[in-house]
C-alpha cells in the first residue's frame, strides 16, 4: 500500500500517472471507473425484516412462555394464556424494534457522500458527479465542500479542513502540500492528505484523489461497521442460562409429583393438570414484563438526566460495566478553547483556579480587574490579544449584558478572556481602530494587525502605559501588533518587555522564554505569543518587534467531570481515555481528572507494534491513548472484552461508530454526535457529558437489582408452593391446593408486588461496590440460598398450618384447611415481598414508604385474596370457603413468621459485618 503522504507532489502524480496541468482523459477516467468502481461506500446484504422478527420467538424463555400459554388455554385457563401471549408478543415487537434499527448506521453513512465536485479532466475544470471519480483525478477544494475522495493536497492557499468526523478532533487542521516523513502516521498529523467526508472550512486548494469508495478511510470504517457483530448483553445471557435451568426443572416437576400422586392413588386427569399447572407455575411468566417495565421506567428516569436510550436492554447492561472508554474533546472536556494561563518576560498568572468560569460568553459582571494588579504587564498582553483579532463579541439573544463570541474558537478564548480582565475589544478598538493587517499563514505562522491610537479612548486599565511608553499612544504613529507561535515570534523581536521597559533581545531572555514556551507546551497547552512595536509607516511591520509575553490556551476539564471519575472508580468502574488528540495534551487533561494518576500514554504507532498478546497483556494497566484511528479504537475494546471487560465506549465523529458498535454499551454524543454515530450507539449522550454516564451507570445498577429481586421474589414463591405440593403426600395429606390456585398464585400474588419491585429506589451503597462479575450466574452471591431457605420455610409454614387443620378434623371438608394453607401461602409471600427490597437493608431501614406501590400492590393483593374467599361466586371458583376471623388471623400470624425470619437474618448479618 502507497504511503502517499512520503512523497513529494510530482512523484504521487507521477506514481499515480495522471497529470497535474491536464488532468485525465475523459477515455482514461472511463477505464480506471471500469476498473475501480464507483466512488460509493457499498452495503452489505443484511438482515431481512422477517428474520429479525422470526428471531424474536426462538430464544428458550418464549418458547417457555408460549408452551405455558398453550397449556394455560388446553386448562381452561384462557386468560392467563391471553396474558401470557401479550407479554411474548410485546417483547418480539419491541426486539424488532431495536435490532431493525441497529441495522441503520449504514444508511447514515453513506448520507455523507458528496453528490458533485469540480474535477479537472481533458485540460479543464468541470463538474461532475463524486460516483464517477478515481485515482488519478485532480479535484478542487474550496471553503464548504465536503471531500470527495481520499486525496493528497498538490496546492493549499490557507486551506483548512475539519476532520472531527475522523479524528474526533474539533479544530480544523491546516494543510501543506510537503511532503511527510514517517510511515503509518496518524491521520490527524497527516496533514498532506485530505479524506472522505471531511469538510473544508477556510481557504481553497488542489488534491490528488489516490483512493476512492471502500478503498478510502471512510470506507474502511464502514467495512468495520458492517463487520462487528452485536453481543448480547450480561443479562440477555443470564436469563438464557435462567430458562435453560427452569426448561429443566419443570420436566422434573411434573413427573415427580406425577409419579409421588399415581403412588398414593390420585386421579391421574386431576393429578395431570396440578403437575402441569406447578410446572407452568415454576416458570415466573411475569419476568418479561417485569423486565420490560424496569427497563423502561428506567430509560424514562435517564432521559430526564439527558441520556437518551435507543436500545432498551443497554439500560440494564449500563449497571455491569466495567471499563468506560471515553473520548476526550466535548465529553470529558468542554470542547471550548480557554486561556489558562498568561506568561510575561516580569512574570506569570495561572488564571485557570481564579476565573469564575469557563463560560463561552461573558458579562459586564465578569471582569475581576485585581487580577491584574498582581502583574500590569498582562494587561497589555491580553489588550493585544484582543486587538490583532478577528473574533468579536456579540451579545446573546434575550440576556442584557451577556456576549459570546463570533469567529475563530481560538481566536475568541482570547477576547473572552480579554474581557473579563475588563478590556472589552469594542473599547480597545475605539481607542486603537484597525488600519491594516497581515493574516495569519501556515508560512509566517503568525498574523500582524496595525492600529492608528486615539489617547483620548484609552482605557483605564492601559493609563499606566501612557507614562512609561508613550509613543505606543502617540496619534500620529502606527501601533502594530503580532500574534503567533513563540519561536517564530522571536526570529523577528530584537526587545523584550520587562519591569516596565524595554531590554535587549539576548540569549538569555530567548531561553527564558521558549523554557516557559515548552512547559505550557508540556502541560497541553496551544501557545501563543505577542509583540509590539510602535513606527512612523505601517510597511514591514514584522521586524524590530518588542516580544511582550505568552498565552496558554487548552480545552478544559468539565467542572462535573472529576467528581464523575471518581465516583466512578469507587464503583469498581475505570475510565480510560481514548482521543485523537496529541500525547502531552491527552495526558494533562487525564492527570487533572484523576484518570492518568499512575499510568503512562500509548499512542496509535505503539499500538500498531504490538501483537494481540501484548496488548492484552497492558490493556488493563494504561490509562490514556493517544493519537488513535479508528482500528486502534475497534482493537482495544476488543482486547478489554477478551480481558473479560463490559465495556462502554464513548464518541462523537464517524471514526467512532465501529468501537460504539463493538461495545456493550456504545455512547454517541448528542450535540456533536455524527448521525451515523448515533445509528451505530445504544445510547445518546443530550449533553455530550461524561457526568451523565456515570449518572445512567447508577441507574443500570438499580434496574439490574431490581430485576434480579423480582427474579428472587418469583423464584421464592414458586419454591414454597413446590414444597407444599411436593412434601403434602409424604406426611399423608392430599393435594393442598388445586390447579387454579396454582395459577392464581402464580400470577396474581406474584405479579402485583413483583412489578412494584421493578420500580424499587436505588440501594445507598449502589455506587460503592464493584460491578457485579459479566460472567457471574443471576442466582450468584447468594440469592440462590436465599431461594431455597426461604422458599422451604414458606412450604413448611403454609403446609404446617394446613396439616394442624386437616390432623384436627380429617373429616372435614377439605375445603377448609385448603383456604388455610392457600391463604397462610399468599400471605408469607406478601411479607417476603416487602422483605425482598433490600438484600442489606431491613424495610424499617429502608423506609416503609419508600416505594408506595409495592404497599399499595401488597395491600391490592390481600384485599384481592380476601374476595377469593368471601366473595361467593369467586369461592366455588378456586374452591375455597369463607374463613373465621380466628383462622384469618392465625392464616395472617403464620404467614408472618416469613417476613420477621427474612428480616432477621438481614439484622444477624448486619451485626456480624460490624464486629469484622
Amino acid at each position: 500500500m502507497t504511503e502517499w503522504h512520503t512523497l513529494d507532489t510530482q512523484d504521487a502524480i507521477h506514481q499515480i500517472d495522471s497529470n497535474l496541468e491536464s488532468g485525465l482523459t475523459a477515455a482514461e477516467a472511463a477505464r480506471r471507473l471500469e476498473e475501480y468502481g464507483q466512488n460509493e461506500l457499498v452495503e452489505r446484504a443484511g438482515r431481512s425484516a422477517w428474520s429479525i422478527l422470526l428471531e424474536q420467538f426462538t430464544g428458550i424463555m418464549v418458547v417457555i412462555l408460549i408452551i405455558s400459554a398453550v397449556i394455560s388455554a388446553v386448562l381452561g385457563e384462557t386468560i392467563d394464556a391471553i396474558v401470557i401471549m401479550i407479554i411474548v408478543v410485546l417483547n418480539a415487537v419491541l426486539g424488532f424494534v431495536q435490532e431493525y434499527r441497529a441495522e441503520k448506521a449504514m444508511a447514515a453513512l453513506k448520507r455523507m457522500a458528496v453528490p458533485h465536485v469540480r474535477v479537472r479532466r481533458d485540460g479543464r475544470l468541470q463538474e461532475v458527479t463524486a460516483l464517477s471519480l478515481v485515482p488519478g483525478d485532480i479535484i478542487q477544494l474550496e471553503t464548504g465542500n465536503s471531500v470527495p475522495a481520499d486525496a493528497r493536497v498538490l496546492e493549499s492557499a490557507n486551506l483548512r479542513v475539519q476532520e472531527s468526523v475522523l479524528t474526533g478532533e474539533s479544530e480544523a487542521v491546516e494543510k501543506d502540500p510537503s511532503p511527510l516523513t514517517g510511515e503509518n502516521l496518524p491521520l490527524g498529523d497527516r496533514v498532506n492528505s485530505v479524506y472522505m467526508g471531511t469538510v473544508v472550512t477556510y481557504g481553497h486548494g488542489m488534491a490528488l484523489v489516490t483512493d476512492t469508495g471502500m478503498k478510502t478511510q471512510l470506507g474502511k470504517i464502514a467495512d468495520m461497521l458492517q463487520s462487528v457483530g452485536s453481543e448480547k448483553t450480561p443479562l440477555q445471557r443470564r436469563l438464557e442460562q435462567l430458562a435453560r435451568g427452569l426448561a429443566v426443572a419443570a420436566l422434573v416437576l411434573v413427573a415427580v409429583v406425577f409419579a409421588l400422586g399415581l403412588l398414593r392413588g390420585e386421579n391421574w386427569i386431576e393429578l395431570f393438570s396440578v403437575a402441569v399447572a406447578m410446572a407452568v407455575a415454576a416458570v415466573p411468566e411475569g419476568l418479561p414484563a417485569v423486565v420490560t417495565i424496569a427497563l423502561a421506567l428506567g430509560a424514562q428516569r435517564m432521559l430526564k438526566r439527558n441520556a437518551l436510550i435507543r436500545k432498551l436492554p443497554a439500560v440494564e447492561t449500563l449497571g455491569s460495566v466495567t471499563v468506560i472508554c471515553s473520548d476526550k474533546t466535548g465529553t470529558l472536556t468542554q470542547n471550548r478553547m480557554t486561556v489558562t494561563f498568561v506568561d510575561v518576560a516580569e512574570n506569570s498568572l495561572n488564571l485557570q483556579a481564579r476565573l469564575r468560569s469557563f463560560s463561552p460568553t461573558v458579562s459586564r459582571e465578569d471582569p475581576v480587574e485585581s487580577l491584574l494588579q498582581e502583574s500590569p504587564p498582562i494587561v497589555l498582553t491580553l489588550a493585544g490579544c484582543a486587538l490583532c483579532n478577528d473574533a468579536v463579541l456579540e451579545a446573546v439573544s434575550g440576556e442584557t449584558g451577556t456576549f459570546s463570541t463570533v469567529g475563530d474558537p481560538t481566536e475568541g478564548a482570547l477576547v473572552i478572556a480579554s474581557a473579563r480582565a475588563g478590556l472589552w475589544k469594542k473599547d480597545l478598538e475605539a481607542a486603537f481602530p484597525r488600519v491594516a493587517e497581515l493574516p495569519f499563514d501556515s508560512d509566517r505562522k503568525r498574523m500582524t494587525t496595525v492600529h492608528r491610537p486615539n489617547p483620548d479612548l484609552v482605557p483605564a486599565l492601559l493609563n499606566p502605559y501612557q507614562d512609561s511608553r508613550p509613543d505606543f499612544f502617540e496619534p500620529g504613529h502606527y501601533l502594530i501588533i503580532t500574534k503567533g507561535a513563540v519561536d517564530n515570534l522571536l526570529e523577528v523581536s530584537t526587545q523584550v518587555w520587562a519591569r516596565g521597559e524595554t531590554e535587549p533581545l539576548n540569549e538569555t531572555w530567548r531561553d527564558r522564554i521558549l523554557e516557559a514556551n515548552n512547559n505550557l507546551a508540556k502541560n497541553g497547552m496551544r501557545v501563543l505569543g505577542l509583540a509590539f512595536r510602535q513606527s512612523d509607516a505601517a510597511e514591514a511591520a514584522e521586524r524590530d518587534l518588542i516580544f511582550i509575553g505568552m498565552v496558554g490556551m487548552i480545552d478544559p476539564a468539565r467542572p462535573e467531570v472529576q467528581e464523575a471519575v471518581k465516583e466512578a472508580k469507587a464503583a469498581g468502574i475505570r475510565t480510560v481515555m481514548i482521543t485523537g488528540d496529541h500525547p502531552l495534551t491527552a495526558a494533562y487533561i487525564a492527570a487533572d481528572l484523576g484518570i492518568a494518576e499512575k499510568g503512562k500514554t500509548l499512542t496509535g504507532r505503539d499500538l500498531d507494534d504490538m501483537t494481540v498478546e501484548q496488548l492484552e497483556a497492558v490493556v488493563e494497566d494504561v490509562p490514556v491513548y493517544a493519537r488513535v484511528s479508528p482500528e486502534h479504537k475497534l482493537k482495544l475494546v476488543q482486547a478489554l472484552q477478551d480481558r473479560g471487560h463490559i465495556v462502554a465506549m464513548t464518541g462523537d465523529g464517524v471514526n467512532d461508530a465501529p468501537a460504539l458498535k463493538k461495545a456493550e454499551i456504545g455512547v454517541a454524543m448528542g450535540i456533536t454526535g455524527t448521525d451515523v454515530t448515533k445509528e451505530a450507539s445504544d445510547m445518546i449522550l443530550l449533553d455530550d457529558n461524561f457526568a451523565t454516564i456515570v449518572v445512567s451507570v447508577k441507574e443500570g445498577r438499580r434496574i439490574y437489582d431490581n430485576i434480579r429481586k423480582f427474579i428472587k421474589y418469583t423464584m421464592t414463591s414458586n419454591a414454597g408452593e413446590i414444597w407444599v405440593m411436593l412434601l403434602a403426600p409424604f406426611i399423608g395429606m392430599p393435594l393442598p391446593l388445586t390447579s387454579l390456585q396454582i395459577l392464581w398464585v402464580n400470577l396474581v400474588t406474584d405479579g402485583l408486588p413483583g412489578l412494584a419491585l421493578a420500580i424499587e429506589p436505588a440501594e445507598k451503597s449502589v455506587m460503592q461496590r464493584p460491578p457485579y462479575p459479566p460472567r457471574e450466574n443471576i442466582f450468584g452471591r447468594g440469592m440462590a440460598r436465599d431461594i431455597l431457605w426461604i422458599g422451604l420455610l414458606m412450604g413448611l409454614v403454609s403446609l404446617g398450618v394446613g396439616f394442624l387443620y386437616y390432623r384436627i378434623d380429617p373429616s372435614a371438608s377439605p375445603a377448609v384447611w385448603q383456604t388455610v394453607t392457600f391463604t397462610t401461602l399468599t400471605l408469607a409471600q406478601m411479607g417476603n415481598a416487602l422483605a425482598t427490597r433490600s438484600d442489606r437493608d431491613t424495610l424499617w431501614q429502608i423506609g416503609l414508604f419508600s416505594n408506595k406501590a409495592m404497599l399499595g400492590s401488597v395491600l391490592l393483593t390481600f384485599a384481592l385474596q380476601l374476595a377469593v374467599i368471601y366473595v361467593p361466586f369467586l369461592n366455588r371458583a378456586f374452591s375455597t370457603t369463607p374463613l373465621s376471623l380466628r383462622d384469618l388471623l392465625i392464616s395472617i400470624g403464620f404467614g408472618t413468621i416469613v417476613f420477621l425470619a427474612v428480616e432477621s437474618f438481614k439484622w444477624i448479618q448486619q451485626r456480624q459485618k460490624k464486629q469484622l
